[in-house]
């Protein structure tokens, strides 16, 4: 749907939610977070649920503005958004050594356009695996029309510990995180503030740090061969499309001018009865995780590129 117009967006927000659960849905989403009293602890115990009506109540609305591949890229001089994607995408499968036939398995995939680009990059069978029921359903008819659904599928799934479990020794399990950096002060008032909005907007309970993040890893049994948040030596900002004054043509709708409109076009769809009560409340949500998103690169204390490449050790006690 990437190239999908305006009624596209309209028939799609709410995923699987009936059109008359959307606006509900907004409004118990918000409540779990601090912006409107909510509690990390009631975050973390609902976490299934908060981040399901999240994803139901957003997917659309990324895959409208951002296409098929739901993250963020290093970026060099010349290169366009989805140039910088691609190559990213391209650099996972390379570090995990990926061979022809190989099984693999994406964790956290979205509606699959990492999986897809991989998959074809690769000569691999990927199966992606969700929580989400919209978008394994979603993903499922992005496979069927990119000619991959043979090689491609989507699951459910768990955690560190389960990848862990389901991985021969041996094998490798690279990924990129979302975390705070070490710049992060959490008894500053402004990080505070900017770590809500990325949570609230973004469909997170609590972003950890970086050094948590490898903790986590550790803990669940991985040797972790390497790791580095490589935003730092990016040429160019990753969070350059949510700039401002950024305009560009092949990535208009996140520029700020293409927000505008969108904003502007959902409200007149909501109030023409196209869109479901509540799309304008789930595009607010969006526009202040990009806000958040903007401020915590610029003050690097965020990153959504914490990458690192890990293994199951050949013997269980190595």
């Amino acid at each position: 749907m990437s190239k999908a117009g305006a009624l596209d967006l309209a028939s799609s927000i709410g995923g699987k939610l009936d059109k008359t659960e959307v606006l509900p849905a907004v409004e118990k989403y918000e409540k779990y977070h601090v912006f409107d009293g909510g509690e990390e602890e009631e975050r973390k115990a609902n976490n299934n649920d908060m981040v399901n009506k999240y994803y139901d109540l957003v997917t659309s609305f990324y895959e409208f503005g951002w296409g098929e591949s739901f993250h963020f890229a290093n970026r060099w001089n010349g290169e366009s958004l989805r140039e910088s994607l691609k190559r990213y995408e391209h650099f996972i499968a390379l570090q995990l050594g990926l061979k022809h036939g190989q099984k693999v398995l994406d964790v956290g995939c979205g509606i699959g356009g990492p999986l897809r680009e991989i998959a074809r990059f690769s000569f691999t069978s990927i199966t992606g695996l969700n929580d989400n029921e919209y978008q394994i359903t979603r993903g499922k008819e992005l496979n069927r029309i990119a000619g991959v659904d043979t090689t491609c599928n989507f699951v459910k799934y768990g955690c560190y510990k389960e990848i862990y479990r389901v991985l021969k020794p041996g094998q490798c399990f690279a990924a990129y995180e979302w975390c705070m950096t070490d710049s992060f002060d959490p008894k500053n008032q402004e990080h505070r503030k900017i770590k809500r909005e990325i949570e609230i907007g973004d469909g997170v309970a609590d972003i950890r740090s970086t050094r948590k993040c490898l903790e986590a890893l550790k803990q669940a049994g991985f040797e972790v061969i390497w790791e580095k948040d490589l935003a730092v030596d990016s040429p160019l900002p990753w969070y350059l499309p949510l700039y401002k004054n950024n305009f560009s043509l092949s990535s208009f709708r996140v520029t700020a001018l293409g927000r505008f409109i969108t904003r502007n076009m959902v409200k007149a769809l909501e109030f023409a009865g196209l869109a479901p009560m509540g799309s304008k409340r789930v595009h607010d949500l969006l526009e202040k995780a990009a806000d958040g998103l903007l401020e915590g690169g610029r003050k690097e204390i965020f990153t959504p590129m914490y990458f690192f490449l890990a293994r199951k050790p050949v013997l269980e006690n190595q």
